[in-house]
């Protein structure tokens, strides 16, 4: 039997653990939209984590290993800036992904992320998520067009708010 399939699971855990983890999975907005049998390979791949507040999750330069989802508490997207400290670039919450971009492109980490308040994760590692994607074509397919949206989404609030500061700027 193919080591990806719905029915391989980790032992110990009760089908009711893998339907709410199928569900958390459901949830996010990069799986938005899967079959359910889909939903039940990412959900094989996912892996829980908790941190306490005030944890680094990863730091810039850091070498990209993993996609992190938020099911509980919030993480702060941050980046040192040289001469004026930290800057926060964005504060993520329940139901966000952040730590994608590593994991697309193969480059180091882009900014640090911190536990804002304690936090409950689901991370999937590259190495996983890449032979899921690759065994399963279908899958690669329809997850692309949610990174696209996804991004997309991300690059038109990054827009908004270079035209607030430009226009700030003026005054």
């Amino acid at each position: 039997m193919d080591a990806l399939t719905p029915d391989a699971r980790e032992a110990g855990q009760s089908s009711s653990a893998w339907a709410e983890r199928e569900e958390q999975v459901a949830r996010i907005q990069l799986f938005s939209g899967l079959r359910p049998a889909a939903l039940a390979l990412v959900a094989q791949v996912a892996v829980e984590e908790r941190h306490p507040q005030g944890a680094t999750i990863f730091r810039h330069g850091d070498v990209g290993e993993k996609l992190y989802v938020i099911l509980e508490g919030r993480v702060r997207i941050t980046r040192e800036l040289q001469g004026m400290g930290e800057e926060a670039l964005a504060i993520v919450g329940p139901g966000d992904v952040f730590g994608e971009m590593a994991l697309l492109d193969d480059s180091v980490r882009s900014a640090d992320a911190r536990v804002h308040e304690r936090c409950r994760l689901l991370a999937i590692h590259r190495d996983a998520f890449e032979e899921l994607l690759f065994v399963h074509k279908d899958l690669a397919y329809e997850v692309l067009w949610n990174v696209v949206r996804m991004l997309t989404r991300r690059l038109r609030e990054t827009n908004d708010k270079f035209a607030m500061l430009t226009f700030a700027a003026k005054f």
